[in-house]
């Protein structure tokens, strides 16, 4: 594997998404500025200055990977950050109003057997519709996240851990959009709950140990009675995995590789297991091991099995987990956008799931991934949980 080192030596990796991806994204891009773009009224010279404009941005990730060596962690200002997202999006809600137009012309001309002319009119129309609704979804994306409560019931759960109070924070993705204030605010929210436990399921940052010290520094004042602890996700595993969770402990989280904590209420107990990402193994690192995450745990104690990617949801279940904790999908980001995402993660993506007894909840995410900062129709989330007895 190639790729520019980070400083503990773990390679990140060139490349997350095939070429594929990338040209699919410029087809796209090409058959917006082909059937929206160029029929425009305009002079050429400026509607060649708006294609030129919406290819290079709508290519921004594959522009970062050159340029900075990821995908995943673009240094550049914030605003910008924001506006690239901004006309990306807007390009993808025109291609959809794009082809629900040209479905509609071709419909129409069928019927009437002659040519459609769409107004310019029209096109002005879906244009503002997709500037407004890519502007909305990245408020949405980038926004503190409001806290969602719910209430999880768990088999053989203690009399003493009814009603326990837990925040789970996953897919944070500190970067130069999700900065220093956001996570104070962030953080602050948190503690307002006033909850038993804090665990983060993965994908804390994006960017190395210097870029993110800022950023990262917020983290240090999560509290609660019984602890903050912490999983890594695929990104710790693209920025130097060793380094980071180092970091994280240094900042009061304790961290969980393959491993369990008991927790003890009188003479009631609950174990919290955590395994490391399926991405480890590409680094040459340990990959998910629940039979050894479980080992030595108490018999009878129910396990609450944190894991950064739904995906393996099953294993987890025949091992003997009780409530699995996951991110990594964000939730689709789009509504009708998880339907996609659900097929990469064996048809988990956001909610509460029943797999094989085993309670399973996927989060739409604190944050997410700076490339696609948009949320419609699935909001983020600070997400406190209560357990109660099944």
């Amino acid at each position: 594997m190639t790729g520019k080192l980070t400083e503990v030596g773990h390679p990140i990796p060139p490349r997350v998404f095939p070429p594929v991806f990338h040209l699919f994204k410029a087809l796209l891009c090409l058959y917006v500025v082909i059937r929206f773009l160029w029929p425009m009224p305009w002079p050429k010279w400026i509607k060649a200055l708006i294609a030129i404009t919406l290819m290079v941005v709508f290519q921004h990730s594959y522009l970062s990977l050159l340029v900075f060596g990821t995908m995943f962690s673009p240094e550049v200002p914030r605003t910008v950050m924001i506006a690239v997202n901004w006309l990306a999006g807007s390009i993808l809600f025109l291609a959809i109003l794009q082809l629900a137009l040209d479905v509609i012309s071709l419909v129409t001309a069928a019927i009437r057997r002659r040519s459609i002319r769409v107004p310019a009119a029209v096109r002005y129309a879906i244009g503002v519709v997709a500037l407004s609704t890519a502007a909305f979804a990245v408020s949405q994306a980038i926004r503190v996240p409001p806290v969602k409560e719910m209430e999880i019931r768990i088999k053989n759960l203690p009399a003493e851990f009814d009603g326990y109070r837990m925040i789970q924070l996953t897919d944070l993705h500190l970067s130069r959009l999700f900065e220093a204030p956001w996570a104070e605010q962030t953080v602050a929210l948190a503690n307002a709950q006033n909850v038993d436990l804090i665990v983060l399921t993965g994908d804390l940052i994006d960017g190395t140990l210097q870029a993110r010290e800022k950023d990262i520094a917020p983290l240090a004042k999560l509290g609660a009675k019984d602890g903050v602890f912490t999983i890594p996700g695929n990104h710790e595993y693209y920025f130097g995995h060793d380094g980071w969770m180092q970091k994280y402990q240094e900042l009061g989280l304790t961290t969980i590789s393959n491993g369990h904590i008991v927790l003890s209420r009188g003479e009631g107990k609950l174990t919290i297991a955590g395994v490391n990402d399926v991405n480890a193994t590409r680094f040459g690192l340990e990959g998910p091991d629940v039979a050894k995450a479980l080992a030595g745990a108490p018999e009878g104690a129910p396990v609450i099995l944190l894991d950064h990617q739904p995906r393996n949801a099953r294993v987890s279940a025949a091992a003997g987990a009780d409530l699995q904790l996951s991110g990594h999908t964000h939730g689709g980001m789009i509504r009708g956008f998880d339907q996609l995402v659900a097929r990469f993660n064996n048809g988990f993506v956001s909610g509460l799931y029943d797999v094989d007894g085993m309670q399973l909840y996927v989060n739409n995410g604190t944050a997410l991934w700076i490339g696609f900062a948009l949320r419609l129709g699935v909001p983020s989330e600070l997400t406190v949980i209560t357990l109660k007895p099944a």
